[in-house]
């Protein structure tokens, strides 16, 4: 058996992280998660937090308690009825392990909602600087993470063992001075490179000087560049007997012709 390829280098995402100061982002998925909360008509009682940024939501869920994303979450079974996996997904190294995790501490029907950078986040600076470091060095080396397509995120909660799976995202365009200024942001937001995989010698600054042209180019308005960040939200339920269950195929009790008031005709045979 192959073994699973590392994707992230904890330690050095544990350290930008430490460095972070600027959590705009973070706030405004936040915001939303709350909002979503909201509209479940729902009081939870013992709800998880897995996040980086606990300082966030002290003022959302004063009385929840939080973890870190550790790959090993410490967690029991069956002791929550909320567990929100907050803006780190898209740095684990076994994704579906995380989510199943997570679904082994809820409750019977108890809810999950994960949020995750998706796969059209940082297009731009990804095309940009893969073309800038082919152009200077003649070759490429990993600088933004793999992200998931939301195709594939709702599937994976389905394959954790989640009911009632939904993957829906937001996408937020944020614009910057130059790529330069966009760079130093990502460092702020502890979202730099902590690729496992990545360059471990200084990059040419000629590579990010020619990025930064090619963003300029390609993608400004105005004369500022766009950044976008796509955020997926993934919510299911841990599965319980009193959650609707999808009927058998062939026991239906009624037709539809009589659920809509309307005449049933047969087919013809084909051929006439």
């Amino acid at each position: 058996m192959t073994p699973m390829q590392t994707l992230t280098d904890t330690v050095a995402l544990s350290r930008n992280r430490a460095r972070a100061r600027d959590l705009f982002l973070r706030d405004r998925v936040a915001a939303d998660v709350h909002e979503r909360l909201q509209e479940v008509n729902r009081s939870f009682t013992t709800p998880l937090i897995v996040t980086p940024t606990p300082d966030i939501w002290a003022s959302i869920l004063p009385d929840a308690a939080s973890i870190t994303d550790a790959e090993t979450l410490p967690v029991q079974v069956a002791a929550h009825d909320l567990l929100i996996h907050d803006l780190s997904l898209h740095w684990a190294n076994d994704l579906v392990g995380q989510l199943v995790q997570s679904r082994r501490a809820l409750m019977p029907d108890g809810l999950f909602v994960g949020t995750l950078f998706g796969g059209q986040t940082l297009h731009e600076l990804r095309t940009c600087l893969a073309e800038a470091e082919s152009r200077v060095t003649g070759g490429l080396s990993p600088r933004i993470a793999p992200m998931g397509e939301i195709r594939d995120l709702g599937g994976l909660l389905q394959r954790a063992g989640f009911a009632l799976p939904v993957a829906d995202s937001d996408t937020i365009r944020v614009t910057y001075a130059d790529a330069h200024a966009l760079m130093r942001d990502l460092r702020a937001m502890g979202e730099g490179n902590a690729l496992a995989n990545r360059l471990r010698r200084p990059t040419r600054r000629a590579v990010f000087d020619t990025a930064a042209a090619l963003y300029a180019t390609y993608f400004a308005i105005d004369g500022r560049i766009i950044a976008t960040f796509e955020v997926v939200t993934l919510t299911g339920w841990a599965p319980a007997d009193t959650q609707p269950q999808p009927l058998r195929p062939g026991s239906a009790t009624a037709r539809l012709a009589d659920a809509l008031g309307t005449a049933e005709t047969p087919l013809k045979p084909h051929g006439d």
